[in-house]
């Protein structure tokens, strides 16, 4: 079997690797939650959160095959199998049924707003290893804001 050498000395492997996949998980989950929420929102606001869920999930899958794709690149091998995943997954879920458009609208700010928080850390940790992991993660972290941010625009004005 050939192995992927590295282009990074093997601590910044390690820690860029970790970002990688905790970063690979964290986007997972949240096409899996966005998906299941818009198959089961319901509510005035179905249509207009059903598309926008989309909009998620097309966003999020495609930064998952960037961000595997990268630690590949690094020799690290990506770790995306369902079990791994609900492993090691921490954001927040849906609860299981219908879900009204205000409770989706409320769950996508948290994951968002935990998915970003998480991502920063992991900004702050590839500062020095790898400043082109680093930038990967920049760009993401902007899209996952803008995305929460038109969810919170949909609770406005607050009841």
């Amino acid at each position: 079997m050939t192995v992927v050498k590295s282009t990074l000395p093997d601590g910044a492997r390690r820690i860029t690797g970790e970002a990688l996949q905790e970063t690979l998980v964290d986007l997972l989950g949240l096409s899996l939650v966005a998906k299941q929420a818009h198959w089961n929102v319901v509510g005035p606001r179905f249509r207009s959160i059903h598309l926008q869920l989309d909009e998620v999930v097309s966003a999020v899958r495609g930064f998952a095959d960037t961000v595997a794709e990268r630690a590949a690149a690094l020799g690290v091998t990506p770790d995306g199998r369902p079990e791994t995943v609900a492993a090691a997954y921490g954001l927040p879920g849906p609860k299981e049924g219908w879900l009204r458009d205000t409770e989706v609208v409320e769950l996508m700010v948290r994951s968002l707003e935990e998915a970003v928080g998480r991502l920063r850390k992991r900004i702050d940790a590839t500062d020095e290893p790898d400043p082109v992991t680093q930038d990967l993660l920049i760009g993401i972290t902007a899209e996952l804001e803008k995305q929460r941010w038109m969810f919170e625009a949909e609770n406005w004005p607050r009841d």
